[in-house]
């Protein structure tokens, strides 16, 4: 098994990542991490809140730019818990709690305007017993994403044609799946692909 800190601490620069999963108690688990580049975002560090965590800053005289960078990485809602790299988690948390779903939140959100990088919003939804939904919002065309296990950097130009398709409604390509309780072992169970909305989606059980 994979010692999560020393993993993180072999890196220069992990990045922002989420984990979800259970513990060997059975309980589930949800993690999230985070590193910057820039000064303005390396100017953070996590804050308890009633729900979960945010990012502040550090230093409030050195703060720039607050767009990307401060938010709620971590909220639960009822008995769930959303994990997201960006504000997304709180359009989860509101469309969760008015009795819609994990993917209408999704919908109508998109990449991070961070061009040339167009970060990928990355989030997802544990459930008490283990299973979760995650999804990857990121910059694309019109094609569905690339198959599990290989991964494909959006251009300038891509990203470009992307933003342009907006009268689609469907500016990004989305890679998201359902999987059972963890520690069931069970893996997707079926696959299906809707093109019109650039999605590839993996259903097990749902939550």
């Amino acid at each position: 098994m994979t010692d999560i800190f020393a993993y993180l601490a072999e890196r220069p620069y992990p990045g922002r990542g989420i984990m979800l999963g259970a513990m060997p108690s059975g309980r589930s688990a949800a993690a999230y991490f985070i590193m910057g580049r820039s000064e303005n975002s390396r100017n953070r560090v996590f804050e308890k809140t009633e729900d979960g965590i945010r990012t502040r800053a550090h230093d409030e005289s050195k703060m720039t730019d607050p767009s990307l960078i401060i938010y709620h990485p971590v909220r639960r809602v009822g008995r769930g818990t959303v994990v997201t790299n960006g504000d997304q988690t709180d359009t989860l948390r509101d469309y969760l709690l008015a009795g819609r779903s994990f993917a209408e939140a999704l919908r109508t959100r998109e990449f991070e305007p961070d061009g040339p990088n167009w970060t990928p919003r990355i989030s997802g939804l544990l459930s008490p017993d283990g299973s979760y939904k995650l999804s990857i919002l990121k910059a694309g065309t019109s094609e569905p994403c690339p198959a599990p296990g290989t991964s494909s950097a959006p251009t300038r130009a891509s990203a470009a044609r992307c933003r342009a398709s907006m009268a689609s409604r469907w500016p990004w390509s989305c890679r998201s799946w359902t999987r059972a309780p963890l520690r069931s072992g069970s893996g997707p169970r079926s696959m299906r692909t809707t093109a019109s909305r650039s999605m590839s989606a993996w259903t097990g059980k749902r939550l």
